[in-house]
C-alpha cells in the first residue's frame, strides 16, 4: 500500500522523484540521439529527415522526402524525438525535468502525455504557417516543453512544500490555477519569461547544424507551443479540484 511507504528523506530530493512520464520521454529522446550517433552520416541524415518536421512536405515535396506521404502525419509528433546534438537535447531535458515534472505531478502521466503532444503539434503548425514550403527540417521537443513551461507558470509560483515531509516535492495539486491576468500580472513570471527569451536567443545563434542538414531553432514553434499550453492548460488541469474529489472523479 502507498500509505506504508516511508516518506522520502532529505537525500531523496525532487530530482529523484521525476514522474514516470517525464523519465519515459527523456529515455526515448536519449535513445534516438544515441541511435543517430551510431549511424553512418548519410543514414543518420535520412533518419533525421524521416522524423523531422519539414514544411516542404505540404507543398508537393512529400514523395521525394524520406517517409513519403505518411510522414506528413507522423512528423507532427516524431520531430519532437530528434535533436540537433547533445547540447540541444541536454537543454531540453533540463527544462522538461524542471517544468514538465511539475505539470505531470499536477495532471497525471496520461494527461501530461496528451498535453505535451498537443503543444508540440501546435508548435509545428505555427512554424508551418510562417515557413510553408521550406526544406529546412525542424527538430526537438522545445515546442512541447515551452507548452509545459507555460502551463506550469500558472501554478508553480503558488506552490508550497508539504509540511512534515522534508525533501518532498511541492504538492502542486493543492495550488489554485492562476488566471491569465494573474499570470501576466506576477513580476516573478515576467522576469522568468525575460530570462527564457534571452536563453532561446543565445541558443538560436549558437546551435549547430542537424547532422549536416540546414535547420535549427524554430522560434515560431516555441511560441506556438507556449501559447497553446498557456491558453489550454485549464482543460487538462485536475489540480486543486481533483485533490478535493473522491478517487473515482480523478
Amino acid at each position: 500500500m502507498q500509505g506504508s511507504e516511508p516518506p522520502p528523506g532529505p537525500e531523496q530530493g525532487p530530482i529523484f522523484n521525476v514522474p514516470a512520464s517525464v523519465v519515459g520521454a527523456a529515455a526515448v529522446m536519449i535513445a534516438v540521439q544515441i541511435a543517430i550517433g551510431l549511424m553512418p552520416d548519410q543514414t543518420a541524415l535520412d533518419f533525421v529527415r524521416l522524423l523531422a518536421f519539414i514544411p516542404a512536405r505540404y507543398s508537393g515535396e512529400a514523395a521525394q522526402l524520406p517517409g513519403g506521404y505518411p510522414a506528413c502525419v507522423t512528423s507532427f509528433v516524431t520531430y519532437m524525438l530528434v535533436h540537433a546534438g547533445w547540447l540541444h537535447l541536454g537543454v531540453n531535458l533540463a527544462w522538461m525535468v524542471a517544468f514538465g515534472s511539475a505539470v505531470a505531478r499536477r495532471v497525471g502521466n496520461r494527461r501530461f502525455f496528451y498535453f505535451s503532444t498537443l503543444c508540440g503539434i501546435a508548435g509545428a503548425l505555427t512554424h508551418l504557417a510562417f515557413h510553408f514550403g521550406e526544406l529546412a527540417p525542424v527538430v526537438g521537443a522545445s515546442a512541447a516543453i515551452s507548452g509545459q513551461m507555460a502551463g506550469a507558470l500558472r501554478f508553480v509560483f503558488g506552490a508550497a512544500r508539504q509540511r512534515g515531509e522534508p525533501g518532498a516535492p511541492p504538492d502542486f495539486t493543492r495550488v489554485p490555477l492562476a488566471t491569465l491576468g494573474q499570470t501576466f500580472g506576477d513580476p516573478r513570471i515576467l522576469a522568468f519569461l525575460g530570462i527564457w527569451i534571452v536563453i532561446n536567443v543565445i541558443f538560436g545563434f549558437t546551435a549547430g547544424p542537424i547532422v549536416g542538414a540546414e535547420g535549427g531553432v524554430a522560434w515560431e514553434a516555441h511560441i506556438g507551443g507556449f501559447l497553446f499550453g498557456l491558453l489550454t492548460f485549464g482543460v487538462f488541469d485536475r489540480g486543486a479540484t481533483a485533490a478535493k474529489q473522491p478517487p473515482e472523479w480523478r
